[in-house]
């Protein structure tokens, strides 16, 4: 079955908890699960093709940020493309984490069992609900993420395997994830860094390097 008609026979957008999301679950589900968060001045649907090529049968909760962007959405307000207001941060993080523990009640998932995927945005909201709901993500995919915080917490990140893929010509964030390699790994997460052949934008070796990483077997 292709993404399209996956979408159009099975997609519905629900909008009675603090995020509107779409729940996909295809008949063959494998009890994987990705929680999906989308870059900034787009909605969720952007994210689910990538999702579809890195895992086809899986479970997949594709979540809209709040604050309005343009056409679309992101998860916080900015400041700059680089420097994000810092009280919108943590406010969205906590309604996230508030949002996603109540999805996975509903839809009966084991967030210790699932994958946060985000790109750009998405990706740093990831990351900062990391850092400030310590145990939530366990494992998280980040696609062109930078470090958002200005106030870090000793967060103990140990247990938590995080894939970081930065693209070798990403103007935007390119520069910022070493530092974020960085700041995840001294708080114990279990980190792989990647560079890609890429600017900002996703694409199929993105697809191939998550796919993998997800079959990876976990370190002792």
């Amino acid at each position: 079955m292709s993404v399209p008609e996956y979408i159009e026979k099975h997609d519905v957008l629900h909008q009675d908890l603090a995020f509107r999301y779409r729940f996909l679950e295809p008949a063959n589900a494998s009890g994987e699960c990705l929680f999906l968060l989308h870059g900034s001045g787009v909605d969720e649907t952007t994210m689910l093709p990538i999702a579809r090529q890195i895992a086809p049968d899986a479970t997949l909760v594709a979540v809209r940020g709040r604050i309005p962007q343009e056409d679309g959405f992101r998860w916080f307000e900015r400041i700059t493309p680089t420097r994000f207001e810092q009280v919108s941060i943590r406010a969205e993080t906590s309604a996230f984490a508030a949002f996603a523990s109540e999805a996975a009640r509903r839809h009966r998932l084991d967030l210790a069992r699932a994958t946060f995927l985000g790109y750009s945005n998405g990706a740093n909201l990831v990351s900062s609900l990391m850092l400030l709901n310590p145990g939530l993500v366990r494992r998280a995919a980040l696609l062109r993420a930078m470090p958002v915080l200005d106030d870090i917490p000793s967060t103990d990140l140990s247990g938590t395997r995080v894939l970081i893929i930065a693209g070798a010509a990403d103007e935007t964030y390119g520069q910022f994830a070493p530092a974020l390699v960085t700041l995840l790994t001294k708080r114990g997460a279990e980190v792989d860094a990647r560079i890609v052949a890429s600017g900002h934008d996703i694409g199929d070796p993105d697809a191939a390097i998550v796919r993998q990483w997800l079959a990876a077997p976990i370190a002792a």
